[in-house]
């Protein structure tokens, strides 16, 4: 919508479309508000946002370049008898730091390098050249591009004929659940012995020029998360019906770095005992320790801020078990505390079984879609949205402290009841944050291979890496194979996370260099090729106070990702502001489908189906009846008992 056809006035206005901000957009539509989100980029998403390799390439570029400063206008004249101006930053050049970029794939196609002795490696002032280079050939290419993008993905005007518009996806997933007393593996199962030695097919070489030919079929996060089965986000989206904007897929395993080696983790009884990592006394003290963890006991409480290592180890579990327990099923370091260990792994055999194998889900097309499904959300219900559009000032009623309207980029003065700010719109003078200010270290690489090859190619892992020496942070990855539709085929993308100690090259380089093959690598090994990475540290959201600034009272901040694996913080975050501004009314209820919409003049009572709230429970009937009718042909197939 152009900026002269926005309405002077609007219940709520949002700047940013993070997942905390869209989330309250679409909450705030959902219960009839008039919603005006807006802005100043040209994606949505903000950090939580998901890129072609071009449009990445576009990102690195804007943040490699100095932002001109800003221009401060007068809008006094807009002022009212006791009003005071709040202006805003346009700029957040501290949410992202040193940026690194390497390419390590040929520059040019296989056929035309096929006398040449090998890829050339390429520095970052040459990859910095090739950007500025495909910039230059392919903008009129990426323009055309971004603008597919936002007329395929995302809405601007508020119109009931968009629902048919979106592609409604249901939540595809397994409905067969595998619970921690589980089934047997099916056939297709992987072992975690998927044997690195057994010969491997010939990797077809992939070049630079192919990843930049090929670049809309990327859609690569800046941030690396999953969705826990019985999280808050994948809640919110079954109570919502927000679900049916997107797909998803099972995570389908769950891989730790021990010894030089990727090892699949056992997680369900069926993983267990199919495992040839453990021996039978292992398997048999695994499922001990694991049922004995579902509730707590005394024996938990005696262990309360004693570390959650020690109590593993007073549990007579081997050196295979405690780091299986702590690295990848609680997912804690040594010195976390026996209670947020136990609870840790309460939610991860909760999460166990709900839709597949392992606790987590994974969006198709990456998660910049969560975002985006929330704002058709709020469009669907009346929210209206304009991208490169900001706001440069609030307008305060000193008397009440609280914001009256805002004026926006155009100069347009819109009165609201209440304003959500991402935080990097507030000027730091008036923001209290937690010193000193938290960052994330990521690494992001397009690798030929995966670190666990495996028959089936359509393998989503997260993959723990305990710390590699005295001091080094743990490490967090995610390897996505092209059936995410987030990577091309020959390729998989790899998103390593872990907290900051340094810079991102500092911290993840040495994980990278002993997991994948790289120049810096000691030796070729069967290990998967890097053939592009970037690296650079984000702003950690956990360490932004939600509470104390010096803002008008009905204004409120959002932060952006945190480094945890799931989505709680976002969440929490967007019900709480939500609560505060609309405390009588329900958080985000059900959508109607638009099969079940009977509009005005047809026959009959308006009515809404219950959603997939209700398809849940159907599910969990249709769950229980099978487990049922498989007790009973395992009764009928059992030998009768010697006398």
């Amino acid at each position: 919508m152009a900026a002269e056809d926005l309405p002077s006035e609007f219940d709520v206005v949002i700047l940013g479309t993070g997942l905390a901000e869209s989330v309250v957009a679409a909450a705030c539509s959902r219960v009839g508000q008039r919603v005006l989100h807006l802005d100043r980029r040209s994606y949505y998403a903000a950090n939580w946002a998901s890129f072609t390799f071009n449009g990445l390439l576009t990102w690195i570029q804007q943040h490699q370049e100095e932002s001109p400063p800003e221009e401060v206008q007068d809008w006094s004249g807009q002022l009212e008898e006791g009003d005071e101006l709040i202006y805003l930053s346009n700029s957040d050049p501290a949410s992202i730091r040193n940026l690194q970029v390497f390419c390590y794939a040929s520059e040019e196609d296989e056929e035309e390098e096929a006398d040449s002795p090998g890829p050339p490696d390429t520095t970052e002032e040459e990859e910095e050249e090739a950007v500025k280079e495909t910039s230059e050939t392919e903008s009129a290419d990426s323009k055309d591009e971004e603008r597919t993008h936002q007329v395929r993905r995302n809405f601007i005007t508020p119109a009931a004929h968009h629902l048919t518009a979106i592609n409604a996806h249901l939540l595809s997933v397994q409905s067969q659940a595998v619970h921690i007393e589980g089934e047997e593996p099916e056939a297709d199962q992987p072992r975690p012995s998927a044997a690195p030695s057994q010969s491997q097919p010939t990797r077809k070489k992939i070049s630079y020029a192919q990843l930049v030919k090929e670049g809309r079929r990327f859609n690569i996060d800046l941030v690396s998360k999953v969705m826990y089965s019985r999280g808050s986000l994948v809640d919110l989206l079954i109570k919502s019906n927000v679900s049916r904007y997107a797909e998803f897929k099972n995570v389908t395993r769950i891989l730790t770095y021990r010894h030089g080696n990727v090892e699949q983790v056992p997680c369900s009884r069926a993983d267990v005992f199919a495992s040839r990592q453990l021996s039978v006394v292992e398997k048999r003290k695994l499922m001990r320790f694991l049922t004995s963890c579902v509730e707590e006991t005394e024996e938990h409480q005696a262990y309360s801020g004693r570390p959650y290592v020690e109590f593993l180890r007073d549990q007579q579990l081997g050196d295979n078990l405690q780091h299986f327990l702590l690295h990848s099923i609680a997912m804690v370091t040594e010195d976390t505390p026996t209670e947020q260990g136990l609870a840790s792994t309460r939610h991860f055999l909760r999460c166990l079984g709900r839709y597949g194998n392992t606790p987590f889900l994974f969006p198709v097309y990456g998660l910049g879609e969560i975002p985006q499904c929330f704002c058709r959300m709020s469009a669907v219900f009346g929210g209206i949205y304009c991208l490169r559009h900001s706001l440069l000032c609030l307008l305060l009623d000193t008397p009440s402290n609280s914001c009256k309207a805002v004026i926006d980029s155009r100069g347009q003065r819109i009165s609201c009841s209440h304003v959500v700010l991402e935080d990097g719109y507030v000027p730091a003078n008036r923001k209290r944050v937690a010193l000193p200010p938290r960052f994330v270290s990521r690494a992001i690489l397009i690798t030929d291979s995966s670190v666990l090859p495996s028959e089936s190619e359509q393998q989503v892992s997260v993959v723990t890496v305990p710390p590699i020496a005295a001091g080094c942070p743990a490490v967090r990855m995610v390897e996505l194979s092209p059936s995410t539709m987030t990577c091309i085929p020959g390729t998989h993308l790899v998103h390593l996370t872990c907290q900051s100690v340094g810079s991102a090259y500092e911290d993840l380089s040495p994980v990278v260099t002993r997991m994948f093959h790289t120049p810096e690598s000691p030796d070729r090994g069967s290990r998967p090729s890097v053939l592009w990475c970037l690296y650079f540290n984000m702003a950690d959201g956990w360490g932004a106070e939600p509470d104390g600034h010096d803002l008008p009272s009905n204004v409120f901040l959002c932060s952006g990702p945190d480094a945890a694996l799931g989505h709680d913080h976002a969440i929490r975050q967007a019900e709480s502001i939500f609560q505060k501004i609309l405390p009588e009314e329900d958080f985000c209820p059900p959508a109607p489908n638009p099969e079940d919409i009977i509009y005005d003049g047809d026959n009959g009572s308006s009515s809404t189906a219950g959603g997939l709230e209700e398809r849940e429970e159907e599910r969990e009937e249709e769950r229980e009846e099978e487990c049922e009718e498989e007790k009973e042909v395992l009764e009928d197939a059992s030998p009768p008992a010697e006398e």
